[in-house]
């Protein structure tokens, strides 16, 4: 192949993705490094909402707790846990049930 020839031939082959993007993100490319960035952004907000998120539901589930504690009940009712694996379940296939167990876990508390 002639230099032209090889000029041509990269030229039409895509852009690769510069050392930097190409570590950081595993593409070939800028433009889908750009992509995973900004995806990435996103899944980051979206974890720090999840993670607020169940600190709230952890706060609640301990106020229940304290209330069914000081009626005399128990510290967890099994029916309700049931319910909430149902849900998740349901909602997110078997995967589902292990993320509900470990929510419920968290918000037991020590038991």
């Amino acid at each position: 192949m002639t230099a032209t020839a090889t000029t041509a031939a990269h030229a039409c082959a895509a852009p690769h993705a510069s050392a930097a993007a190409t570590e950081r993100t595993g593409a070939r490319t800028d433009e889908a490094a750009d992509v995973i960035t900004n995806a990435r952004e996103r899944i980051d907000a979206l974890d720090d909402r999840i993670i607020g998120l169940v600190q709230e539901r952890m706060a609640v589930s301990a106020v229940i707790q304290e209330a069914r504690i000081t009626s005399g009940g128990r510290r967890v009712n099994l029916s309700r846990e049931m319910e909430i694996l149902s849900h998740y379940r349901d909602a997110l296939g078997k995967p589902g049930t292990t993320l509900a167990m470990t929510l419920l876990e968290l918000c037991r508390g020590k038991i």
